[in-house]
């Protein structure tokens, strides 16, 4: 069986919240939409604003900046919800929805553009990695982390 080779360029996007920019493919932005009211989920930790109400599902909305413990960024941004295909393959938690100021911004990268910029300083929580695209400084999430941390806060546990 022969393999296929690794695509050259990747549509990404990069996703404002706070003061960083998430750096995601393309394919795991299913939606951005205008922030609902969310309903609240009790004994949540401060980046876990509560679940929301999207196409028939009840979607987790966390805080990505509460979460690394980052910047909320510009206030007088028009506040959105980015919401994400979620790839831990748990039926319970197919999306996860993330706070963002603005709407993510579609770029193409390859290797070359992107360049990482860790110091050796541990990484926030739910960051796996940072980079430089180009001119911005964004962090790649952990996704499948932050999921499974979902999955256990939420009890989907089966």
């Amino acid at each position: 069986m022969s393999e296929l080779p690794l695509p050259r360029e990747i549509r990404c996007v990069l996703v404002p919240v706070g003061n960083l920019r998430l750096l995601l493919p393309n394919a795991t932005v299913a939606e951005v939409i205008t922030l609902p009211t969310p309903e609240p989920v009790e004994g949540a930790p401060a980046w876990l604003l509560g679940r929301i109400a999207w196409r028939g599902w009840r979607v987790p909305l966390l805080s990505f900046s509460t979460l690394a413990g980052a910047n909320d960024g510009d206030s007088e941004q028009a506040v959105r919800v980015a919401v994400l295909k979620a790839l831990g393959g748990h039926a319970e938690l197919p999306f996860v929805a993330v706070i963002t100021q603005g709407f993510p911004r579609l770029t193409t990268l390859n290797a070359e553009l992107i360049i990482p910029t860790h110091d050796g300083v541990p990484l926030p929580p739910g960051v796996r990695a940072q980079v430089l695209v180009r001119d911005d400084v964004a962090v790649i999430p952990d996704l499948e982390g932050i999921e499974a941390e979902l999955v256990e806060l939420l009890d989907l546990a089966s």
